[in-house]
């Protein structure tokens, strides 16, 4: 069968993947209510086109935080990538640069900081971490990030704890031994993990996610490097003006894939309120639910400067490597340039908040008329 949607590469992906691996990949957390919603909110949401506009000639690069994109998606960060092919995240980086996107490195990456530097140069590569407890750990992985020539750090902000993952819990998951955190493999990090019994380098990792952090960590965070530094994480409006004003370059609307938290919004549901308290002061990005073209432009109109996907990536890795990962993006591309056409808009400045509206704007006409 040929693989002509992101749907289709996923049901491939559930052919070939091992069962604890794609139920680790997949799945949200509590009853999954979130990890749902980000799907069926963008299937709520109507498209207003509109015609006889000269579309010809599409334009829709852009410029984020600095950087020259042929388009407007990237690549989520997403953890443990050799889980879905034995390319990992070097594949997904190298397809990311051809396809003219951003790629997001997880700090818990089967492939380190600097093997993805080396082996995709050409792409725009942002680093995702944590503060950790043990915070001359975050101070290294970000002087890692810097001298590999990373553009930005992407803070989580969504996990002081895991979330309720309940097929994890039933699979009893646990990291393959004959794959490592690429990121935590040095003399340094061998020298804490150490201390921890049982998985050693794994169970030291998990023990330093730290709930203490505030706001106040993000000064501190500033005041070790010059990068733009993103807020993954945001949900709502408050959060987006907190981080307005601790002067972050950027937030990512992402509510973790549905995996921390259940019953929050889907990204494209918190977007608006987002968009009108800070749209104008900072990059609004968003992650979760993109599995068309269609998806990207209804967030754009909603606000988004650019998209993230996650879950999709692994499934292109998952069905053939680095070339599938290409190939996904391909088809992405191509459904998005579809969209743009058939809107009526030949560059992203084109896209007007009108042209999205919820359905339940039609039913309401069709009522009161």
């Amino acid at each position: 069968m040929s693989l002509v949607s992101v749907a289709d590469f996923e049901q491939k992906a559930k052919e070939l993947l091992d069962r604890n691996v794609l139920d680790y990949y997949k799945s949200g957390a509590g009853e999954q209510i979130t990890c749902g919603l980000n799907h069926e909110a963008y299937k709520r949401l109507r498209l207003r086109p509109r015609c006889l506009r000269d579309v010809s000639h599409l334009d829709i690069s852009c410029e984020i935080l600095g950087a020259q994109l042929a388009w407007p998606l990237g690549i989520a960060p997403t953890a443990m990538q050799k889980l879905a092919h034995p390319d990992g995240e070097i594949g997904t980086a190298r397809a990311a640069g051809q396809a003219g996107s951003i790629f997001i490195l997880s700090t818990l990456s089967t492939c380190s900081i600097e093997e993805v530097a080396e082996a995709a140069p050409e792409t725009c590569k942002w680093f995702q971490l944590y503060i950790y407890k043990e915070r001359s750990l975050t101070q290294q992985l970000i002087r890692r990030a810097e001298l590999a020539g990373f553009k930005a750090l992407v803070l989580t902000v969504d996990m002081p704890t895991s979330g309720d993952r309940r097929a994890d819990a039933r699979n009893d998951f646990r990291f393959p031994s004959h794959l490592s955190l690429a990121n935590f493999q040095d003399e340094f990090t061998q020298r804490f993990a150490s201390k921890c019994a049982g998985s050693g380098l794994n169970a030291y990792v998990t023990s330093q996610y730290d709930s203490s952090i505030t706001w106040q960590d993000i000064k501190w965070l500033q005041q070790l490097t010059q990068l733009p530094i993103v807020l993954k994480g945001i949900l709502t409006a408050e959060d987006a003006q907190l981080a307005r004003d601790a002067g972050c370059a950027g937030i990512i609307v992402s509510n973790h894939g549905g995996r921390q938290l259940d019953t929050v919004p889907a990204t494209i549901e918190a977007l608006p309120e987002i968009v009108a308290a800070v749209g104008k002061d900072l990059v609004v990005m968003l992650d979760g639910g993109i599995m068309q073209g269609i998806d990207i432009f209804k967030a754009l109109a909603l606000g988004a400067q650019t998209v993230f996907i996650g879950r999709p990536a692994l499934w292109g890795l998952a069905a053939n490597g680095q070339r599938g990962v290409e190939q996904l993006l391909k088809i992405l591309r191509h459904d998005f340039d579809t969209t743009m056409k058939l809107t009526g808009c030949a560059s992203l400045s084109h896209i007007q908040p009108s042209m999205v509206v919820h359905e339940s704007s039609y039913w309401q006409l069709g009522r009161y008329n």
